[in-house]
């Protein structure tokens, strides 16, 4: 039982996360490259701190001290064109622009990203505890895309899709795929399940049987389905609207 002026100690990787800097994962690998700093030493992976005492400084920003506030879950349609993360040299065009200014400016995680060229559901949370929780892939939680080939998919390569392959030390593989039985260009056009989250996962693995991916859009994580949402439109989730999210 806690008493009054009892030193709550938190892993280091946990509090960053919770703050929304980043993954879980991602704080890991800052604390192993030696970007993070407690009470002015380089910090160690493993790490126990308390986060309403010890001062903590990521990549030379200071954490707000305390613990993390009420955490908020958002939805938001991605379209075609924008990268998910908050800032880069290289793209103007960020899901952040379109968010109001004031939630904008709060430390919000992707909790798994779409690359610019996709489209579809993505999550935005202050709470890295609960991004960790929808990205890491022992939690088996499931995304689920709708895909269109540039050519007719030969059925004699779903299985090879389902054992998976081995690309740049990852192994890739679908859960599940479901071919689209009527409708323009049917023989394109499929469903495909993922319980992991590489990057460019689906357009790696179909580009290794010699298909390109002209479009890909996410449409459901876990049992929450992308629905009554406007291209670049985003909304506040529920309690219960949060809990499907974690159910398959």
């Amino acid at each position: 039982m806690s008493t009054k002026g009892e030193i709550r100690e938190i892993r280091l990787q946990k509090v960053i996360a919770d703050n929304a800097v980043c993954s879980r994962r991602e704080a890991e690998m800052l604390i192993k490259d030696g970007l993070v700093r407690v009470n002015g030493k380089i910090a160690e992976l493993g790490q126990k701190v308390d986060p309403a005492r010890d001062m903590i400084v990521v990549r030379g920003k200071a954490l707000s001290k305390g613990h993390p506030k009420e955490p908020m879950v958002f939805i938001l349609f991605k379209p075609k064109g924008y990268i998910c993360s908050h800032s880069d040299p290289y793209h103007e065009s960020t899901i952040f622009n379109l968010l109001p200014k004031e939630l904008a400016k709060t430390k919000l995680i992707c909790a798994g990203r779409l690359d610019k060229d996709s489209e579809g559901l993505v999550v935005l949370t202050n709470d890295g505890a609960m991004a960790n929780k929808i990205m890491h892939p022992s939690k088996g939680i499931v995304k689920r895309y709708r895909v269109m080939l540039d050519k007719p998919l030969d059925e004699r390569i779903i299985p090879k899709i389902l054992k998976g392959i081995h690309d740049d030390g990852e192994h890739l593989y679908a859960k599940r795929l479901i071919l689209a039985k009527a409708g323009p260009k049917a023989s394109q056009r499929l469903d495909i399940h993922l319980d992991q989250g590489h990057k460019r996962e689906i357009r790696r693995l179909f580009e290794r049987f010699g298909y390109n991916v002209i479009k890909l859009h996410r449409f459901q994580i876990g049992s929450l389905i992308l629905k009554g949402l406007a291209k670049g439109s985003f909304k506040q989730l529920k309690k219960q609207e949060i809990d499907l999210l974690f159910k398959n």
